[in-house]
């Protein structure tokens, strides 16, 4: 019998991401002082190399200058909390960042995108491994992390179920290390995916354990067999391309609560990152593509809806995050 090792859920969950279409890197390659390098320290978390083209290939109409300004400003974010720093980058990515350009000798408003949301195919995905960050003199090494166009969207955190010490609880505690030794990781975050190799769950940042939650459908159609591993589902249902860029544009949320103390008066406002279940998430398209085809529209359902102004559907609140 083949013993189960954490190596061996980290090369399953390579695989299967490489047939998703992913582009394989060992990161220690890609390190400083690795064979091809593609970061100039340890701390730096974005490969802006792939970033750049990007950046270069989705803004055609968008002039150098203001592409390289908008690179910089989301490497400006610096709150001193990492949910804001988070939500920051997020509002950015999801909205544009705006920049000014010349037109006829008159500064025109635009946006540079970061990702393509309208060809989810048209960016760059790459699964790395072994990923060395180092910030204020800690080491960590996550296991596996997904870039999109050279941002480190989702960190997966892998635990071997064979060892009654390696729970995907103790994957969860690895992250909520991660977080606050190497924040810098998370500043650019989507969400997180913990597992043993057989429970797998997804969660944003902010997300205690028990929110953390599996996705039980590869297709939207019907629910995975329980012979099925939870992280091959979850990868295969969540982390295929067409969805991950889905999830990232339209089914995360920063909810804000306000909270008095009775006694001193003291109003706090608490920041909640809220990421869609798989029954949410599956249910808001089918909404969609059923209103656009009683309206009449062949186009793809999933842009342009993303703000209730926009008058095709407003998705339903997500309670139970």
């Amino acid at each position: 019998m083949t013993r189960i090792t954490e190596n061996s859920i980290e090369e399953f969950a390579i695989e299967l991401l490489d047939k998703l279409g992913y582009e394989y890197i060992y990161a220690p390659n890609i390190a400083p002082d690795g064979e091809t390098p593609e970061r100039e320290t340890y701390e730096q978390v974005l490969l802006i190399d792939r970033l750049q083209n990007a950046v270069k290939r989705i803004n055609k109409s968008i002039p150098a200058d203001a592409q390289d300004e908008a690179l910089k400003e989301i490497q400006r974010i610096a709150s001193p909390e990492l949910l804001a720093n988070n939500e920051s980058f997020h509002r950015l990515l999801t909205e544009g960042i705006p920049v000014s350009k010349r037109v006829d000798g008159d500064d025109r408003g635009d946006r540079v995108w970061l990702i393509d949301f309208k060809n989810p195919y048209n960016n760059d995905f790459v699964v790395a491994n072994q990923f060395t960050v180092v910030e204020n003199n800690n080491n960590k090494r996550p296991d596996v992390i997904l870039f999109v166009n050279g941002i480190p969207l989702v960190v997966i955190e892998l635990k071997n179920a064979a060892d009654e010490n390696a729970t995907i609880h103790s994957a969860f505690k690895q992250i909520e290390t991660y977080k606050s030794i190497i924040p810098g990781l998370f500043m650019y975050n989507g969400f997180v995916v913990i597992s043993d190799g057989l429970e797998a769950k997804a969660g944003s940042i902010s997300a205690g354990f028990s929110r953390f939650m599996a996705w039980k459908s590869a297709d939207g159609k019907a629910e995975a067999s329980h012979l099925v591993s939870q992280l091959e589902t979850l990868i295969l249902g969540m982390l295929n391309k067409e969805t991950l860029i889905d999830l990232i544009r339209h089914f995360i949320v920063f909810e804000k609560s306000k909270r008095e103390d009775p006694e001193t008066g003291i109003i706090t406002i608490t920041t909640v990152k809220k990421l869609a279940a798989y029954h949410q998430y599956y249910a808001v398209n089918r909404a969609v593509e059923s209103t656009l085809r009683a309206s009449g529209f062949n186009s793809p359902p999933l842009e342009g809806w993303q703000t209730k102004s926009d008058g095709v559907v407003n998705s339903p609140p997500l309670e139970g995050w």
